[in-house]
């Protein structure tokens, strides 16, 4: 069954169901198999590497036709030509994240492609949707990765912003299938973002270890670190991420340092691994496509269920 809505129709996509762009892992082995499901793959630029992410993209194209995005993590950004590269791979789609919306949403518009943009607040949607952003990705503290220091559940942003912007919302933080999908429609989203839930898909190109991680993590084994500083984050709580909860160092960047033998190697204590509260509601590794399925089918009965039980 088909979902139409302005997300879907902005994107030419199946289902309003979008992978979050995660440095390293979000490159065409995982959103091709999200496109190819009907959802939309994002392409990661925050790993800085260029050559290596517009090879991602050339795979990408022999992987799948269906429309993808690349996402812009302007904290990242180490390349001023990023508008210039981005708008090169001629996608339609761009998320743009971590900073001014300001700073490139005028090129990229002036471009041709649709702009989302990633927001914590209600001042930064507001700021955002000011600056002429299309769109937003309303993402809740909960969620895995970086965050505000100030976190705000989703389950109070999505409203708020709701209530005060008319552009099109995505949802991030908390989703994980068809339940909390349909909760984040109620809210005012009209599309979510998956995180956590990618990094643990069969497609994932994470090490299994970090992946048997969030299957067996429980709702409370996630740690909020560096909040009283920039860049806030939510990770697995593992020995490393538990000292630094308590001690933080002067520079939580610093803790990246090894990120590769972590996601690749699978020392779960070389560096930092970033996930959402929501890794307490993962119970399996499963492919991309029944993920977006069973979300899909799990959302239309949900609806139709609450119809069904009150609506009389």
């Amino acid at each position: 069954m088909r979902l139409r809505n302005r997300i879907t129709e902005m994107l030419g996509i199946q289902y309003p169901i979008i992978q979050a762009p995660m440095g390293w892992i979000a490159r065409a082995q995982l959103a091709s198999a999200v496109s190819n499901a009907g959802g939309m793959g994002i392409i990661e630029t925050s790993s800085g590497e260029l050559g290596e992410i517009r090879d991602e993209i050339r795979k990408m194209r022999e992987l799948t036709d269906k429309p993808f995005g690349v996402n812009i993590a302007q904290a990242f950004v180490r390349d001023p030509k990023i508008v210039q590269f981005v708008i090169e791979q001629k996608v339609r789609f761009v998320t743009t994240s971590a900073g001014d919306p300001r700073k490139y949403c005028r090129d990229l518009k002036a471009a041709g492609l649709t702009v989302f943009h990633v927001v914590p607040t209600l001042a930064a949607a507001l700021k955002a949707v000011e600056a002429g952003v299309d769109g937003l990705v309303v993402e809740g503290g909960e969620g895995g990765g970086f965050k505000n220091p100030q976190p705000v559940a989703s389950m109070i942003l999505l409203p708020l912003v709701r209530e005060k912007v008319e552009v099109p919302i995505i949802a991030a933080g908390g989703i994980a299938d068809g339940r909390t999908m349909a909760a984040a429609f109620a809210l005012g989203a009209e599309g979510v973002q998956m995180g956590t839930r990618m990094v643990s898909a069969a497609e994932s190109p994470v090490h299994e270890n970090w992946k048997r991680a969030i299957v067996n993590a429980a709702e409370t084994d996630t740690v909020f670190l560096n909040q009283f500083s920039k860049p806030a984050l939510r990770a697995l709580r593992t020995a490393r991420t538990a000292r630094l909860e308590r001690e933080p160092g002067p520079n939580i960047m610093n803790e990246f340092g090894r990120a590769k033998d972590l996601y690749f190697g699978g020392d779960m204590e070389a560096s930092i691994a970033l996930s959402g509260q929501v890794c307490g509601r993962i119970d399996s590794v499963k492919p991309v496509a029944r993920i977006i399925r069973e979300t899909v089918d799990e959302f239309f009965a949900t609806v139709n269920g609450l119809s069904t039980a009150y609506a009389r």
